[in-house]
């Protein structure tokens, strides 16, 4: 795998805060950034000098917090635009979510011909070279269940063969994050070994597959499931399915979208008592995040978005969803899951679930310099990436 960049940037020290990070709470905190990572930590007024100091309750009021970057590790697009649209969209629309404090993302694509897929992870993989703040890319499809196929072209899914997923992860040189595969698909299980002995994330989502099917994807090596509860077999008393099998695997990392929409606030504080520690709050955003209401393209399905709710035309399924990862963590709380529980979601956990949890998603010295400042009730004030602003 490639590893993250990050920015020269001199010092900086920002005070006065609550750091909230890898569930615990120091208040009146103080952190110092220098050269693009944190250098040091602590409370009071120790800090020192430095090119720049940030107070921290002047910034974003009384009551200030200051979290990790963000990591959305599934996410199609914002500000009118989708990642499948090549380099300058995915600029746009990542430009759009650092607003809100996502410092760092996987680029989701959807189901398209495997000459497509194969160009676009190429594409993803040049554009790492120079933006750092993308992760690499995720294949959503094409090898899903059509029976489950919620936005996805269903005349464009196929099953897994070797020959296929061994050409779309060679296209991305290492830069391929994180493969979706219906596991119950001929030669599915194959195609989690070979996915995992490259070092990127097998998911096991948009599937019929049973709890005995799940599980043995996830003993073949798939750690992380897509969007949990859409897209697969809900928990049915006599039949628990892919859901209960990944909360009862400590080694499996659940997407939530906390939108109230792809979930139920009820269903989003089960997720969090099911599987603690082990939730990813994903966006899994299309380009109608941070932008109007109306017709839209999903790769090859075309989609209305009414009252921010997305919906493909000709199947009515939901299509994606216009969350930004700052609401998440709204939705998240006011679901029930702690605060610290919720920004783990948003931080430690999903780049845990993609390999890059010895460099982000945590405020520890050593680490990037990501962080994001919010009020006390939770709004974005601040946004560094790599110890530069980007709000």
């Amino acid at each position: 795998m490639t590893e993250v960049g990050h920015v020269e940037s001199g010092s900086l020290v920002i005070h006065s805060a609550r750091i909230i990070d890898r569930g615990e709470v120091t208040d009146d905190g103080w952190m110092r950034i220098e050269d693009g990572r944190i250098a040091s930590r602590g409370t009071g007024s120790d800090w020192g000098t430095a090119d720049e100091i940030v107070d921290a309750s002047a910034a974003a009021g009384p009551g200030a917090v200051l979290t990790p970057g963000f990591v959305d590790i599934h996410g199609h697009g914002g500000a009118g635009v989708s990642f499948d649209d090549g380099a300058e969209a995915i600029r746009t629309a990542r430009a759009l979510h650092r607003a809100h404090g996502t410092t760092r993302a996987v680029v989701s694509l959807v189901t398209a011909s495997i000459d497509d897929l194969a160009r676009r992870v190429g594409e993803i993989a040049d554009l790492m070279a120079t933006d750092a703040d993308i992760l690499g890319s995720h294949l959503e499809g094409p090898f899903l269940d059509p029976g489950h196929h919620g936005a996805h072209e269903p005349s464009l899914l196929r099953p897994p063969t070797p020959a296929d997923v061994s050409r779309l992860l060679d296209a991305g040189r290492g830069t391929v994050r994180q493969v979706t595969v219906a596991p119950e698909l001929p030669g599915g299980i194959e195609a989690v070994r070979l996915i995992v002995a490259t070092g990127a994330a097998a998911a096991v989502g948009h599937t019929d597959a049973d709890a005995a099917t799940a599980a043995a994807a996830f003993d073949a090596g798939a750690t992380i499931l897509t969007h949990a509860f859409n897209a697969m077999p809900g928990i049915h008393h006599r039949a628990p399915g892919p859901v209960l099998a990944a909360a009862a695997d400590r080694r499996v990392v659940l997407e939530a979208i906390a939108d109230n929409v792809h979930l139920d606030p009820h269903v989003i504080k089960l997720v969090f008592d099911a599987a603690p520690d082990r939730v990813a709050l994903v966006t899994d955003a299309m380009a109608a995040a941070g932008s109007a209401d109306g017709r839209y393209d999903l790769g090859a399905v075309s989609v209305t978005v009414t009252d921010g709710v997305a919906r493909a035309d000709e199947t009515g399924s939901i299509a994606g969803s216009t969350l930004t990862q700052d609401v998440a963590l709204l939705r998240a709380v006011e679901a029930g899951a702690t605060l610290p529980q919720a920004i783990s979601a948003l931080t430690e956990t999903p780049a845990r679930a993609i390999g890059c949890d010895s460099q982000l998603g945590s405020l520890r010295p050593g680490w990037i310099g990501d962080a994001v400042l919010l009020s006390a009730d939770l709004r974005v004030a601040r946004v560094w990436v790599g110890g530069r602003p980007s709000l």
